[in-house]
């Protein structure tokens, strides 16, 4: 029996780093906003059977306008307005989640994720509780102390990146958010369920899974778009 998921897509930053004067999410990549690109990605992959979009509560109208102007979906979306952290938006976007068995967590920055990072994500997760993509680290990675001095030069063989998604059981995510408080340093989704005493898989992503930051990335990511091959 196939297992069902529905994905939080978080677009709830202001990409300041962009320099773009609207929300991240809403960026145009060759002429389609980056949220777009993402949640069409997401639903590509026919396990996920249902979507909530986190943006900001003042884009709400302007998101649910863009949607049904890029639509007819696989299936509708819904929407939920996004907090003041990353984790209160995710923890929204779970709030109407429904009750698929596993929620995948995508940052709506990440236009290229491959369906089969999505799928093997989805899988590890159906079999193991918790799953997230990420790729080996390529450079040397150095441990450096605040004075600018290296304190270590890290293993890279057992060193990877994590992206999103991040596929967990319902229930063990939800568990996740509610911990009170949130530890301050978590950064990703996989380390609050971390501190579940949870152990999270790790599945390969693709190259072109590249989270979209800064003018630089944009410009490679339309390039990504405008080659023959189109992402991979």
């Amino acid at each position: 029996m196939r297992t069902s998921a529905a994905a939080v897509i978080v677009a709830a930053g202001p990409g300041t780093r962009l320099g773009a004067g609207v929300p991240k999410a809403f960026v145009e990549l060759a002429g389609t906003p980056l949220v777009v690109h993402s949640l069409r990605a997401i639903l590509n992959v026919p396990s996920i059977e249902s979507a909530v979009v986190v943006v900001s509560p003042t884009c709400l109208e302007e998101a649910r306008q863009l949607l049904d102007h890029h639509g007819p979906w696989r299936c509708e979306p819904t929407l939920a307005p996004g907090g003041p952290e990353r984790h209160d938006s995710v923890r929204n976007g779970l709030a109407v989640a429904g009750s698929a068995e596993l929620i995948a967590i995508h940052d709506a920055a990440r236009p290229f994720v491959s369906r089969e990072a999505v799928e093997a994500a989805v899988a590890a997760a159906a079999r193991h509780g918790a799953a997230i993509v990420a790729a080996p680290a390529i450079d040397t990675v150095k441990q450096v102390h605040p004075d600018g001095w290296i304190e270590a030069t890290l293993p890279r063989r057992h060193l990877w990146l994590a992206q999103t998604p991040q596929v967990f059981r319902a229930d063990l995510i939800r568990a996740a958010h509610a911990q009170t408080p949130l530890p301050a340093d978590a950064t990703d989704d996989a380390m609050l369920v971390e501190r579940l005493g949870t152990r999270v898989y790790v599945v390969p992503g693709n190259a072109e899974n590249r989270k979209i930051t800064t003018p630089e990335d944009l410009r490679w990511a339309e390039w990504v778009l405008a080659r023959p091959t189109g992402p991979r």
